[in-house]
């Protein structure tokens, strides 16, 4: 039995055992969370804060809670850690909507806009100019960005039992439709395979993140990126739908049916190509998402618009385009092309 298949199947068992106690261990009805009571089989939204304050107005955020008539494991859904991610807020509201608490089988908990400051005002990061996804697990007494990541993680990820992490891509770039996990680990790369949409890039994340941090507390942890920032795209919206939806059939919280993504797409490696030194000026791409490139293909130019002299860019792997820059002017260090491929078994 192909290696991949035996951690699929161990994570599929895990996974399985995770729910099952966690059923077991509880008797299932009403469920307490942020100081509200969400009884079997019905819906709740509201704030996370209730206070009407000055305060409250920048740590709130919105807190949709479906409670299942029947016990099963928690899913936790997060979106808008980064406010400028549009795509990634609207699964979250969409997937949620489309839930059945009378005929779900355990809880999700979705925060389809942890930045609800940045979401309303298109602003990456807080108000206090810090990126949330690096202030994981937070503290008590840091910064803006470590209360908000304080009170997530110790009021709602630990009630979780699996967690999809909805993103887009950053910075005027775009991203074709991937799962980011840390496939080392069997629960994260079963989550990953059967989320059943796009590829799947391998990595643990940066220290602070959302998904490592959850990941270290036990938690399995995936990410879906998909799209650009500051636009909400259908397509990928409609994909990100999907995936939730076959997460919660592999965690036995529906009867749809699984669905996993082929072993040839994922990834283990992948790096970013980058302006070089000297090259600043307005990129031009030639390249787009999905394309498969060779080493030293010529992926587009960066033209000066002072000199008129002309940079080619070219990729020094060999692999699939993954992420891309949007055509714009860039200064020498930019990512422009993000490229994964497979290691050499």
């Amino acid at each position: 039995m192909p290696a991949r298949e035996v951690l699929v199947q161990l994570g599929t068992a895990l996974c399985i055992a995770l729910a099952a106690a966690a059923a077991a261990a509880e008797d299932w009805g009403a469920m307490q969370l942020l100081g509200r009571e969400i009884q079997a089989g019905t819906s709740e939204r509201f704030a996370a804060v209730p206070d009407r304050t000055f305060e409250a107005s920048y740590l709130n955020m919105p807190v949709f809670v479906a409670r299942g008539a029947a016990p099963g494991p928690t899913l936790c859904i997060t979106a808008g850690v980064h406010g400028d991610e549009l795509s990634g807020v609207e699964v979250a509201r969409r997937a949620f909507s489309g839930i059945d608490a009378a005929s779900l089988r355990g809880t999700v908990i979705a925060l389809p806009a942890i930045n609800a400051e940045g979401v309303r005002s298109g602003n990456r990061y807080l108000s206090d100019r810090r990126d949330l996804n690096r202030a994981f697990p937070g503290s008590t007494g840091g910064s803006v960005a470590r209360l908000i990541a304080h009170r997530v993680f110790t009021e709602v990820l630990v009630r979780c039992d699996a967690l999809v992490d909805l993103h887009t891509a950053s910075n005027d770039r775009t991203n074709l439709p991937q799962i980011r996990a840390d496939i080392a680990d069997p629960d994260i790369e079963a989550l990953a395979i059967h989320f059943g949409i796009g590829i799947v890039i391998a990595g643990k994340g940066p220290d602070g993140s959302l998904r490592r941090e959850a990941a270290k507390a036990g938690i399995p942890a995936i990410i879906y990126e998909a799209g650009a920032p500051h636009r909400f795209e259908l397509d990928e919206i409609r994909r990100g739908v999907e995936g939730i939806a076959n997460v919660m059939a592999y965690l036995g919280m529906s009867d749809r049916p699984e669905h996993e993504i082929p072993e040839s797409m994922v990834y283990e490696r992948s790096r970013w190509i980058r302006a070089p030194r000297d090259n600043g000026g307005f990129f031009f791409p030639a390249i787009g998402l999905g394309e498969v490139v060779r080493k030293g293909q010529v992926l587009g130019e960066i033209i000066d618009p002072l000199t008129d002299a002309a940079y080619p860019v070219t990729s020094n792997v060999t692999g699939e385009i993954i992420g891309m820059a949007l055509s714009r002017p860039v200064l020498p260090g930019y990512a422009l092309y993000h490229i994964a491929w497979h290691t050499p078994d």
